[in-house]
């Protein structure tokens, strides 16, 4: 732990003696008075530069900043999206650092794709329950694109509503960095760095962080039973990072990056559990390529390897003997995601691009605890897109574009998609999207073998959908900058996979392919933007109907979503103010059997403040208020077991308690 706390200050020292000229001009962000140096270096060429093309050609876009994040005190990638992203619904089960429940615009979880400097780390070995957010710390971010509807064409397997793309922090040819510590009332601390610069040939930018706490009661007091005598669900959580980038030529940039997390997440139930936790270690290793030929002849190749390897421990209390029973003791589940990206844009003529590419992507894993054998499947994917600009039509932007996908496990997936985007007047635009995307079944759908339990079966069809997303938006008349949208979005989703068939001499149910459609239809409103020069905000109202085959609401997606932000930045005062408010409509599960529930129907506010200490900005203190109202509220909806008669009951896990948390940072 000690490496990783000193990683930052460490970097800041060989950065300041390998570049003491460096310009220190700095500037403040609009609505977060975040200290960031004048010149910020975009890595970007074609991969990074992809969202705003997208954005261009018809896709919506949203965008959230390492500036919105800090002023909002969010610790972790979960609350920095909780009440920032329209339409994008995220429950922690426990609190900070834990496994969440997920809907994009009425999506299930695993229909979401997330990504981190744009390498997929969705869990290879399960698909709704266990998300890949519970190791990424808030502090590492540059910002977070949000990319809306169906995605497969570029980004491939389980973007059916869309892809999240966490993007670390970035380079500068400056000097840069900052360091902030502080602590909540959950009995947490936090202590994050980061430092950039140039250093040698190219710029080096590196950051670390460390979050821990005891953290709070992840259920009502009196649904524990007597045999649960772990009651605060803890956490300690430390992640390190690295990237260097530099310019072989003017054509061609190599950029390689190293990111590490490690940590200790408690495990809450309601019975029986004397401790339970996942020990967590996970690394992401990438190196790129990005070569610029000519002006009209761009493309990238960028190789990446994904090891994440998790123990799973838990000893429960035998309540007839009074003994500790050893259920887990460190048995391993994980899994390595490797693969190759390439991708080219060439511009065969004025007003026309033309992108093609090839993916590959090959993972092996295996569960012990939930018992999934170890196998190894590969993944090789084509896709091309053609693409219009207003320079060929004015006002009116066009694209189309078709991908194969080919397991070496499973079948075949083919989809496509075609794009518009009409500028009617300066002030006034048309959206539309159309296309189909895919899920490939995960490795518990194709290899899982647990006795008495379930088992995988290697025949499975992907999962398919039919998408489409219509929005119209423009500029509130009045104030210009402040923007609106409307949005409608429409998804059918076939070959669904679940249990299928129960074999009696094994005693399991087997993976299918059953039949039926999951059915999406919903709405969305949203503004955001400046109301004056010292105050923005954001407001939106979703509405889905997610159901199969004519049913009930599927388990754990919002009928609606409503949130709303508020800063004020003023320029001559040394503070700034952040509000924010979520609301959930109602949500349902029937865990084991004893629901249909609705857990939902609640309003959480949120309030953040940030005072500067000095004229240049560089120090300045935070203060947070999570919860302002204390509400007590479910982010889920499961069941626990009577120690005296092992009859099931409901157990709702309790969100977030009213939290203070103060931070102080220095910046440079």
């Amino acid at each position: 732990m000690k490496s990783m706390l000193f990683a930052g200050a460490a970097a800041a020292a060989m950065l300041g003696a390998s570049a003491p000229a460096l310009a220190q001009g700095q500037a403040n962000a609009q609505g977060g008075g975040v200290t960031q140096v004048e010149q910020v270096v975009i890595t970007g060429r074609l991969e990074e530069e992809l969202p705003t093309q997208l954005a261009k050609q018809g896709v919506r876009v949203d965008v959230v900043t390492a500036a919105t994040i800090k002023n909002g005190q969010y610790v972790d990638i979960i609350q920095s999206l909780q009440s920032t992203v329209p339409g994008l619904y995220i429950a922690p089960k426990n609190g900070p650092f834990d496994y969440a429940r997920i809907s994009l615009q009425g999506s299930r979880t695993q229909d979401v794709l997330w990504l981190e400097d744009g390498v997929r780390i969705n869990n290879r070995l399960y698909g709704g329950g266990t998300t890949p957010l519970d190791t990424l710390p808030a502090s590492m971010v540059e910002r977070i694109e949000i990319v809306e509807g169906p995605q497969a064409l570029f980004y491939g397997t389980q973007s059916v509503a869309g892809a999240v793309n966490i993007i670390t922090r970035d380079f500068s040819s400056h000097l840069d960095g900052a360091v902030t510590a502080g602590g909540d009332t959950n009995s947490s601390y936090h202590l994050d760095s980061y430092a950039r610069g140039a250093v040698g040939p190219g710029r080096l930018v590196v950051y670390g962080s460390a979050d821990q706490s005891k953290g709070f009661r992840p259920f009502p007091l009196e649904d524990f039973q007597p045999s649960a005598t772990q009651r605060d669900r803890a956490y300690s959580m430390f992640g390190m990072g690295g990237k260097y980038q530099m310019d072989l030529s003017d054509q061609v940039r190599l950029t390689v990056s190293e990111q590490h997390n490690f940590g200790k997440l408690d495990y809450a139930q309601p019975e029986s559990v004397a401790i339970a936790f996942n020990n967590r270690n996970e690394d992401i290793l990438t190196g790129k390529l990005d070569v610029t030929a000519s002006e009209s002849l761009q493309f990238f190749v960028k190789g990446y390897y994904h090891w994440w390897r998790s123990n799973f421990t838990e000893f429960d209390n035998d309540p007839s003997t009074g003994t500790l029973v050893t259920i887990d003791d460190h048995d391993p589940w994980g899994y390595v995601d490797r693969g190759v990206n390439a991708m080219g844009r060439f511009l065969p003529m004025r007003g026309v691009n033309l992108y093609l590419g090839y993916d590959f992507q090959n993972y092996y894993g295996s569960d012990a605890v939930l018992v999934i054998d170890k196998h190894s499947e590969s993944t090789h994917a084509v896709f091309g897109e053609i693409a219009t600009t207003p320079e060929l039509i004015h006002g009116l932007s066009l694209a189309a574009g078709v991908r194969y996908n080919a397991p070496s496990v499973g079948q075949s997936a083919t989809v496509g998609v075609v794009t518009a985007k009409w500028d009617i007047t300066d002030a006034l635009y048309l959206k539309a999207m159309a296309g189909t995307a895919f899920r490939l079944p995960t490795a518990e759908e194709l290899f899982a073998n647990d006795p008495n339990d379930e088992r995988g079966n290697p025949n499975l069809k992907p999962e398919t959908s039919k998408n489409a997303n219509v929005s119209l938006g423009g500029h509130v008349p009045g104030l210009p900058a402040l923007h609106w949208e409307v949005i409608g979005f429409f998804r059918d989703v076939k070959n669904l996979i679940d249990y299928d068939t129960f074999d009696p001499a094994t005693n399991q149910d087997v993976f299918g392919n059953v039949p039926g459609v999951v059915r999406v239809r919903g709405g969305q409103v949203a503004f955001d933007g400046a109301l004056t020069d010292e105050i923005s905000g954001s407001a939106s109202y979703t509405y889905s109907s997610s159901k199969q085959d004519g049913g009930m609401q599927l388990s754990n997606i919002p009928v609606s979503l409503a949130k709303a932000t508020l800063d004020y930045h003023p320029t001559t005062l040394p503070f700034g103010l952040t509000g924010s408010l979520n609301y959930v409509g109602d949500v349902y599960n029937n865990p084991a059997g004893l629901g249909p529930v609705n857990f939902g129907d609640y309003v959480v506010f949120n309030a953040s403040a940030r005072l500067f200490l000095d004229e240049a900005r560089r120090q300045r203190i935070d203060i947070g208020l999570n919860n302002v109202f204390d509400k007590r509220y479910a982010t889920a909806m499961g069941a626990g077991f009577s120690d005296a008669t092992g009859d099931a009951y409901l157990v709702p896990s309790l969100g977030q308690p009213r939290t203070f948390t103060v931070r102080y940072t220095f910046g440079f």
